[in-house]
């Protein structure tokens, strides 16, 4: 552990700037126009994997955007672990609440990174947290001290649901045989209180379409008498929750799995400070489903959130429009038992129900995934845990996450093998939104708590 800690200290500026110059790298997977910026953040993977000792490192076309991979075999009796992350990022909209360029990284200091926090879009999600895990390899192959084999497999498509990394499980699961998948693309509840995730929702996400008149049309004209898509879909939307923010569609929590009330328990006992949460947001208080905390909300339950409204005239100035269209994006977090296919349908199928018959609807699925519980009696949670706790010098505690990582059931299913969640990002840094940030202090503590993953990881095996 020391003469780890030395490495880092000694290259911690030369770790920064090299994640500055990935951060500069708008890869933003969503938007076709930055298509260029996906391949040269993957060929600066490739450098970096290279560089850092990795062998046989190469980047693998997709139907969509490519995945880089590396390896380092260091000998076919001990285990192997695949890193998995990726490089793409969500687009960094809107700009205009961004105090600083979002592709221009900074280290400022927070409230909660007095230390110093990287802003820029990816910081945390995840290229922050995925460059730990080449900067530990690198420490590794440096110090001569490589306990385990060791897979890297990034790509370009997980802000957009891993649209093809299934296939490329299927094509490749010879090269990506491991024993476990190690991942760094959660949150911890705190710098001073170590957490590993131990679930996620699953998702389903889709976009709906009101269709009303054939054209736009003169809303003191036709207003009063033809109906107005934007009204009848926030109308649909709104009642799609009950008065205790129960989500109304039928059949929709048929299968959720049922927490027993000693989970519950123990899961409230994760500190939680609902001032400096509301404090943070700059909002009054909290809201959601009646009967449970805000902690039961953010993981063992199903959500229903809009997370894009538009339709007709919104441009400077007033239009006098009724429009002919509307739309919204609405993605629902599911929990274990709960199918993002069967919930998709369910959904369509309501929707359509409650639209009234003076407009026409559209239902177009996009991605989903399902829910994921991750034993804490394994041999991987026991190594992250003991590496957490050496490296935090204290005992990390185990939460559940409301976010969703489509692939870790896809990997069980396909590769056969678990996944160890060991994020370091906070929540409070902004993921999918202006200012995202990263911890100074979170990245070099990556650094040095990933190795011990290895170490500890590999003398399970023995």
């Amino acid at each position: 552990m020391e003469g780890l800690n030395k490495y880092v200290e000694e290259n911690k500026q030369r770790f920064l700037d090299e994640l500055f110059e990935l951060l500069r790298i708008p890869s933003v997977s969503a938007d076709s126009k930055h298509k260029g910026d996906m391949i040269k953040a993957a060929e600066f993977l490739k450098e970096k994997l290279t560089s850092a000792g990795a062998e046989k490192v190469e980047i693998i076309s997709t139907p969509g955007h490519p995945i880089v991979y590396g390896e380092k075999i260091v000998d076919e009796n001990l285990p192997t672990v695949l890193v998995y992350g990726h490089y793409d990022v969500q687009p960094p909209d809107p700009l205009e609440l961004w105090d600083t360029e979002p592709f221009k990284p900074v280290v400022k200091k927070t409230d909660i990174h007095p230390e110093g926090a990287v802003f820029a879009r990816g910081a945390c999600d995840d290229k922050g947290q995925m460059y730990m895990h080449v900067k530990a390899f690198e420490a590794m192959q440096q110090l001569g001290d490589m306990p385990c084999n060791i897979k890297f497999m990034i790509e370009g498509e997980e802000e957009v649901g891993s649209e093809h990394l299934g296939d490329f499980c299927r094509k490749y699961k010879e090269k990506l045989d491991c024993d476990v998948i190690l991942i760094s693309d959660t949150a911890m509840i705190g710098k001073d209180n170590p957490s590993i995730t131990t679930g996620l929702r699953g998702l389903s996400y889709v976009e709906v379409e009101v269709i009303g008149p054939n054209r736009d049309l003169h809303s003191g004209v036709y207003g009063g008498a033809v109906d107005n898509p934007v009204n009848v879909l926030c109308e649909m939307i709104a009642s799609m929750k009950d008065e205790n923010n129960h989500i109304t569609i039928e059949g929709f929590y048929d299968k959720v799995a049922t927490v027993s009330d000693e989970e519950r328990k123990m899961m409230n006992k994760a500190p939680f400070d609902l001032n400096a949460y509301t404090s943070d947001l700059e909002i009054a208080d909290v809201s959601g489903e009646k009967g449970y905390t805000t902690l039961e909300r953010t993981s063992i339950r199903p959500t229903l959130d809009v997370n894009g409204i538009w339709g007709g005239y919104i441009g400077e100035g007033a239009k006098t429009v009724l429009p002919s269209k509307a739309y919204a994006k609405i993605s629902m977090r599911l929990v274990p038992n709960q199918r993002s296919e069967e919930i998709t349908k369910l959904f369509t199928s309501h929707f359509k129900k409650i639209a009234p018959p003076t407009v026409k609807v559209k239902v177009t699925p996009h991605h989903g995934g399902e829910a994921v519980v991750v034993t804490t009696d394994s041999d991987e949670y026991r190594a992250a845990h003991r590496a957490i706790e050496e490296a935090f010098g204290k005992a990390p505690i185990p939460q559940r996450s409301g976010g969703s990582i489509p692939i870790v059931p896809l990997f069980e299913e396909v590769l056969g093998v678990k996944s160890i969640l060991m994020g370091f990002g906070l929540d409070s840094d902004a993921l999918h939104s202006p200012n995202e940030h990263y911890g100074l202090f979170n990245y070099y503590k990556g650094i040095e708590t990933i190795p011990l993953f290895f170490k500890y990881y590999s003398a399970t095996k023995k």
